[in-house]
C-alpha cells in the first residue's frame, strides 16, 4: 500500500507547534552540545549507566521513557517528578497518576546523575540526566538516536495538586487527548508519535479490564479489540482478579518500533486510548504511515521527542542545578 502524503493541515499544525514550543520561556536556551566544554564526557556517562540497567532488566525501557514523558507533562521537563515527598510536601511522583511509574525510571536517573556528579560536580541537570538516558533507552531498544538538545535547569517545587488533568488517561476521548496535548504545545502527530513508547510498556490491568468486561450493557467486550487478544487479556486479568502487570506490545516487547502501529491495525492496541488511534479517522492515515516505514515512524518519533523536551523548560532564576535528583537542594 502506498505512504499517504501528510495533509497540508497537518503540516501546518505541525509547524506551529515547532514554534509554540521554542517560543516557551526557556526553551531558546536548549542546544546540541549544551555541556561541550563543562562536562564533555556526560552524554557517554549517561548512555553507560543506561546499558548497563537495561542489562538487568527489561523494565529500565518503559519506565525510563515513561518517567520523561510524565515529568514535562507537569510543570515541564524540569526533573520535579524525580522529587520525593516530604512530611511538609506530597511530591508529584506521589500523586494518583504517578504511583505506576516504576522504580527502574528512577534508579536508572539516580545512578546516571551519581555518575555525572562524580566527573562534572554541580554542572548538569538532572532534567538533562533524565532527557539523555530517555534518548538513550529509545536508542537501545531498537528507536532512533537523535541529537537532544540540553541545558534545562531543574524545578523549585515538585507537587502532587499540579498533577491532576495534565496527563493523557486511557479512557479519554480523541478530543480530550488532543486538548491534553495541546495544552502542552504539542499536535495530532506528536500524539501519534509518542503513542509508540507503549510499545516498551506495561500496563496494569485496571488500566484496560473495563474494555474486556464492561464496555457497555449487553456487550461487555470491547469491539475494537481482535477477538484473539481478548481471550489472552482475559487469561492475564480475570474479572475481579490481581492487578496484573502486562506487556503492552506482545510481538516485541523489548523493541520501540513500529510494530505498535501495526497492532493497531489488527486490533492490538492495549488501552483504549491505543487503539482509538486507528478507530478515529483523523489519525488512522498517521497510523497506516508509521506503520508502513520503519524510516518514517524513526522521523516522526525523534521529532515528536525533541519538542517534548522544550515543554515548560526552565531557566534563570526559575531554576537551578540539583545536586540529588530526589531531593532540593
Amino acid at each position: 500500500m502506498a505512504r499517504p502524503s501528510p495533509s497540508p493541515s497537518l503540516l501546518v499544525l505541525a509547524a506551529v507547534a515547532a514554534a509554540v514550543c521554542l517560543a516557551q520561556p526557556g526553551a531558546a536556551d536548549l542546544k546540541v552540545g549544551y555541556y561541550a566544554s563543562t562536562c564533555p564526557n556526560v552524554e557517554a556517562i549517561v548512555r553507560g549507566v543506561v546499558q548497563q540497567k537495561m542489562q538487568a532488566t527489561i523494565r529500565t525501557i518503559g519506565s525510563t521513557i515513561r518517567l520523561f514523558f510524565h515529568d514535562c507533562f507537569v510543570e515541564g521537563c524540569d526533573g520535579s517528578v524525580l522529587i520525593e515527598s516530604t512530611p511538609g510536601n506530597q511530591a508529584e511522583k506521589d500523586a494518583s497518576d504517578n504511583k505506576s511509574l516504576a522504580f527502574e525510571g528512577f534508579d536508572t536517573v539516580r545512578s546516571a546523575k551519581a555518575a555525572v556528579e562524580a566527573a562534572c560536580p554541580d554542572t548538569v541537570s538532572c532534567a538533562d540526566v533524565l532527557a539523555l538516558a530517555t534518548r538513550d533507552a529509545i536508542a537501545m531498544s531498537g528507536g532512533p538516536f537523535f541529537p537532544m538538545e540540553l541545558g534545562r535547569l531543574d524545578g523549585l517545587s515538585s507537587t502532587a495538586s499540579s498533577v491532576p488533568g495534565q496527563l493523557p488517561e486511557p479512557n479519554q476521548t480523541m478530543d480530550q487527548l488532543l486538548a491534553v496535548f495541546k495544552a502542552h504545545g504539542l499536535n495530532m502527530s506528536d500524539l501519534v508519535a509518542l503513542s509508540a513508547a507503549h510499545s516498551v510498556g506495561l500496563a496494569h490491568c485496571s488500566k484496560f479490564s473495563d474494555r474486556l468486561y464492561k464496555h457497555r450493557p449487553g456487550k461487555p467486550t470491547d469491539p475494537t479489540l481482535n477477538p484473539k487478544y481478548a481471550r489472552f487479556l482475559e487469561s492475564k486479568c480475570p474479572d475481579g482478579g490481581p492487578d496484573n502487570l502486562v506487556l503492552m506490545d506482545q510481538a516485541s516487547p523489548a523493541e520501540l518500533d513500529n510494530q505498535y502501529y501495526r497492532n493497531l491495525q489488527d486490533g492490538g492496541g492495549l488501552l483504549g486510548s491505543d487503539e482509538l488511534l486507528y478507530t478515529d479517522n483523523r489519525t488512522r492515515p498517521m497510523v497506516d504511515a508509521l506503520a508502513n516505514s520503519t524510516a518514517a515512524f524513526y522521523k516522526a518519533f525523534a521529532d515528536a521527542i525533541v519538542r517534548l523536551g522544550r515543554v515548560g523548560v526552565k531557566s534563570g532564576r526559575r531554576g537551578n542545578i540539583r545536586k540529588q535528583c530526589d531531593v532540593f537542594n
